[in-house]
């Protein structure tokens, strides 16, 4: 009777929100003079730190984070990914939160529901551009069914001499500021010999019209590309015996950099995207936006050096890591690939306006990457759930988000208006709605949404639709996605790429818990692990 007594009161312990186990963390945030160019520049350091350090806990757990801010400017953290409570989610003047001033400290608190690969970095101004930026690792409580013998973070960055501040000012002044890899005599020639004189010079006329040129694949240019916040010539090196399986969690944490992953020699298996593990797909490389995540296992047969590849979509640079059997070694160094020139195909039907089209002028180029023939570049409709989905509704309504830009005046809106204009997307607490992207920039756009996962409409089936937390939407396209509105709160809902959402590309999404009576009777959960 002793034991049955104690037992029960055992169990009511453990079940008790004082039975779980909590892990602190405390971060400091401060200004320090870090010479990464060489040029020594005052920028934002966590603990000391650029990247700010990484967090790990274990499904199940709660995160007890401080953080106190010794700048003299506000600050915030917002934990990209993660599902949490609105109060935590770190976006001033939503669900109640307000930056952290000078001088002050405060706790965020919030349980572990998920696993996988995430990141952390300000959501206060220009502080992400300027090192505010860190991975967060959630493991499974039990066994991890992706098997690896060494884990490693790639987290990738694009590191500027100036300021967000300067930047943006630029930008206003000049959406082409820093558009200077521009078309020269000797690419109209190469035109004139592979379509003729007249269907070149035709083509030349019409990009005339356009208010960007075809090969104005990023707004900033002059970055040093980081990998775990070393350049190229520091070499960040992960070390493995032949025979292993090596799992690396690549971060896309730049402000504005759209990256093309390989590995020559080794293939890659995608296991995770955005922390949401997919049925794995063997593939030679990926493209990746600011904010997404990859999770791949690599196994080197080979004792020697292999060199991890992130170029820049405008191929101004490289971010490079190395895997080797022995520090102090380097792989084979890369050339660049060709930079692909925007199509007419890469434009709105609105930017288009009257132009006539032949089918070869709708062809679109942003999506190339110059993968050589044979070789196998991830794409989203690759991507399938690893498990089944929860929730398999159709959705009950669809919502329309235009993307859009004034590139003169340097102004990005979402439905024709900038985020101070807005007003917010509202649904009711457990809606199963559509939302429809189209973009009508010359931009790619990688969308993000707070506080919850969005399923890709990819061509799969609804059971296997991949989660996802940002999703590329490319130029002149349009993309469709189904979203459970399972996550009480309001939620930024923005552009990723920083000078697009600081330049209004941004807006609100509430999901609010109604009387009884008009709650869905088929609330289900997203299938977020």
């Amino acid at each position: 009777m002793k034991q049955t007594v104690f037992l029960a009161l055992w169990l009511l312990v453990m079940a008790s929100p004082l039975a779980v186990h909590a892990k602190d963390y405390d971060l400091t945030i401060s200004h320090q003079t870090l010479n990464i160019t060489g040029k020594p520049l005052e920028k934002v350091v966590v603990n000391g730190t650029l990247p700010a350090p990484t967090l790990r806990f274990e499904q199940g757990e709660e995160a007890v984070i401080h953080v106190t801010n010794r700048m003299d400017v506000p600050t915030s953290v917002h934990w990209h990914g993660l599902l949490v409570p609105g109060a935590m989610d770190g976006v001033d003047g939503l669900n109640g939160f307000s930056e952290i001033q000078p001088g002050q400290s405060f706790t965020y608190r919030f349980k572990l529901r998920q696993t996988g690969t995430y990141w952390y970095h300000s959501h206060t101004g220009g502080q992400e551009q300027e090192g505010l930026y860190g991975a967060l690792i959630v493991d499974p409580a039990g066994r991890d069914p992706i098997k690896s013998d060494r884990d490693y973070i790639v987290m990738l960055n694009d590191y500027h001499d100036e300021g967000p501040s300067e930047i943006l000012g630029n930008l206003k002044k000049s959406s082409d500021y820093y558009a200077t890899a521009r078309r020269t005599l000797g690419d109209v020639a190469a035109d004139i010999e592979d379509k003729g004189f007249k269907k070149a010079w035709k083509d030349e006329k019409d990009w005339g019209h356009m208010r960007m040129a075809r090969t104005d694949l990023s707004d900033v240019t002059g970055y040093t590309f980081l990998t775990n916040g070393k350049t190229p010539e520091q070499n960040w090196t992960g070390l493995f015996k032949t025979g292993e399986r090596v799992r690396l969690r690549f971060i896309n944490a730049s402000s504005m950099s759209f990256f093309d992953v390989r590995i020559p020699g080794l293939k890659m298996s995608v296991v995770q995207a955005d922390g949401q593990n997919v049925e794995p797909i063997g593939v030679d490389e990926f493209r990746f936006a600011p904010a997404e995540t990859y999770d791949v296992i690599v196994t080197p047969k080979d004792d020697k050096a292999y060199t991890v590849v992130a170029e820049p979509i405008d191929r101004t640079g490289f971010a490079l890591g190395t895997l080797a059997p022995h520090e102090g070694m380097k792989g084979e160094m890369p050339t660049h690939r060709p930079r692909t020139q925007l199509k007419m195909g890469d434009m709105s039907m609105e930017e288009m306006g009257d132009m006539v089209m032949t089918p070869a002028d709708m062809k679109s180029a942003w999506g190339d990457a110059a993968t050589p023939k044979g070789d196998k570049a991830l794409q989203y409709s690759d991507l399938r759930y690893a498990g089944i989905q929860k929730d398999v509704r159709e959705p009950n309504r669809t919502i329309d988000v235009t993307l859009g830009g004034n590139m003169e005046r340097y102004i990005w809106t979402l439905n024709g208006k900038q985020m101070q204009e807005s007003k917010p997307i509202r649904l009711k607490y457990g809606e199963r709605v559509r939302l429809t992207f189209t973009n009508n920039t010359m931009m790619a756009h990688p969308m993000h949404l707070h506080g919850m996962f969005v399923q890709l409409e990819n061509g799969q089936p609804m059971a296997k639709l991949p989660n996802k937390h940002t999703v590329i939407i490319q130029p002149g396209k349009s993309y469709s996605v189904l979203l459970t509105a399972d996550e009480v709160g309001e939620w930024s809902f923005h552009c990723h790429l920083l000078y697009h959402m600081m330049s209004g590309m941004m807006t609100t999404l509430t999901v609010a818990k109604l009387d009884a009576a008009d709650m869905p009777h088929n609330t289900t959960e997203t299938g977020a692990h």
